[in-house]
């Protein structure tokens, strides 16, 4: 009887430290700036869908329902020719009918130099473009981010016709 006790407090302090090691996550802190590039001979994110048969005036809710594929690239500053350190790639769609324009954006943000060389994280989430700071939630991740999940801060750094550099801070938990 007494081997069994102390078996049993043996399984019950593994298994102790092994949920407590599970427990203790890695925090990882990110910042990097997003080119969405509309316009021009290369663009990096293109309409696929629009809708046609709106007869209204509000421009809002002329785009509503419009998808853009986008393949941006990701860089350590908003200068389009410094560090490559991944891209963005995925999908936005126009959700909003009403006065505030807003995104739902589905993407993923893959690394392809760096220490986070050949981790991904996926962004599911609505993006309300004209708030100074938009906030989405990170639902994944692949690699080093491996069940990751977390948030990201999405601020507009500059914008010209419809092109945008957004800057991203973002925080996963994995």
């Amino acid at each position: 009887m007494a081997y069994a006790s102390k078996f049993l407090l043996l399984i019950a302090l593994v298994a102790a430290a092994y949920n407590t090691d599970a427990l203790k996550q890695k925090v990882t802190r990110i910042q990097f700036y997003m080119h969405d590039i509309v316009g021009g001979p290369e663009p990096t994110a293109v309409r696929v869908a629009s809708r046609s048969n709106f007869t209204g005036q509000d421009p809002i809710a002329a785009t509503f329902g419009s998808i853009v594929m986008m393949d941006n690239p990701l860089t350590v500053t908003p200068n389009i020719n410094s560090t490559l350190v991944g891209r963005a790639q995925g999908m936005y769609a126009m959700s909003s009918q009403q006065k505030e324009f807003s995104l739902l954006m589905t993407l993923t943000y893959a690394f392809t130099s760096g220490p986070y060389n050949g981790s991904t994280f996926s962004v599911l989430g609505r993006n309300p473009v004209m708030n100074e700071v938009r906030e989405m939630p990170v639902v994944g991740g692949t690699g080093k981010f491996r069940l990751a999940r977390g948030y990201c801060l999405a601020r507009s750094y500059s914008m010209k016709e419809m092109d945008a550099v957004i800057g991203y801070n973002v925080t996963l938990l994995h």
